[in-house]
């Protein structure tokens, strides 16, 4: 049985093969709000970290981040996710919402729908390659220009931006 707001980070094969870890569990079931799919991406040939909320397909990107980064991944994404959503406009509850109370657990990805999200998620940042900020780690303009495209998303029926989404599942956690 799932314990109650523990968040997941679906780790993918390639980004478990960057951290060395050779089999996870699949996650626990069933509340997606808390579920994240995490993917390392080349992005001016650094390696990145591509974040995708399955639920509302929220994505954002920590560009070009180091081996202790990398290897202190849970704190690393939590900090992201607080900063991506704070750039978006989000109260500082949001991040604490959706970090919940205890720290995240590693898991495989979250389902093939989840992937295929995540993937596209991917085809998006590549396409607005041109808004990333080589100065910094966090991205918000890029964030922001990924997040305003309609798309679908496990969490509801229909297009509509990913931000747009979350905000509206963050109200209701």
């Amino acid at each position: 049985m799932r314990k109650s707001n523990v968040m997941e980070l679906g780790l993918t094969i390639p980004l478990q093969r960057r951290l060395k870890i050779k089999a996870l569990p699949y996650g626990q079931e069933p509340d997606r709000r808390f579920c994240w799919d995490l993917h390392v991406i080349p992005m001016r040939s650094r390696p990145s970290l591509l974040a995708v909320h399955g639920y509302t397909r929220y994505m954002f990107v920590l560009y070009d981040l180091s081996r202790p980064e990398w290897e202190r991944l849970p704190d690393v994404f939590s900090e992201g996710l607080s900063r991506s959503l704070s750039c978006a406009g989000f109260p500082a509850e949001a991040a604490a919402a959706l970090c919940g109370s205890e720290p995240p657990l590693f898991t495989k990805t979250h389902g093939r729908r989840e992937v295929a999200f995540l993937n596209r998620a991917w085809e998006d940042v590549m396409s607005a390659e041109l808004a990333l900020d080589e100065s910094g780690r966090s991205q918000p303009l890029l964030d922001q220009l990924v997040n305003a495209e309609p798309g679908r998303c496990v969490g509801a029926d229909g297009l509509a931006p990913a931000a747009k989404r979350l905000a509206e599942m963050v109200s209701r956690i």
